[in-house]
């Protein structure tokens, strides 16, 4: 049988995941690293990095047999910070220019101050 070490970057030991042939895909090796660990594939990835030089993986990556790894854990996917939190427009409609009587610019004003704190 063949094995990959691996350590997570902040653990001073090796653990090893053993597989059958020459090498290992890095979606396996990161499903076998899960299943050991028993990490939740909804909360992080992983990110695997060759152990002597610190370059990452591709993702379409074949792991050679007996080589060390280091994993460290990314989150599963990153929120941009430019994208609104609900779906909400980001255009506001400009009440000034509008064609209406003063009392429903008042009021169009008073819905959209508070649109963004209406509890969902």
């Amino acid at each position: 049988m063949s094995g990959v070490h691996y350590k997570f970057s902040s653990k001073l030991g090796y653990d090893v995941v053993t597989f059958h042939g020459h090498s290992i895909s890095l979606a396996d090796l990161k499903r076998q690293i899960m299943a050991r660990e028993r990490l939740k594939v909804a909360n992080c990835d992983l990110q695997i990095l060759k152990a002597e030089t610190s370059e990452e993986y591709s993702d379409d990556a074949q792991i050679p047999k007996n080589v060390s790894v280091i994993v460290k854990r990314v989150p599963a996917r990153a929120t941009s910070q430019n994208e609104p939190v609900r779906g909400t427009s980001k255009a506001t409609p400009n009440l000034a220019e509008a064609n209406a009587a003063e009392e429903d610019k008042i009021k169009a004003m008073m819905i959209q101050s508070c649109r963004y704190y209406e509890p969902l």
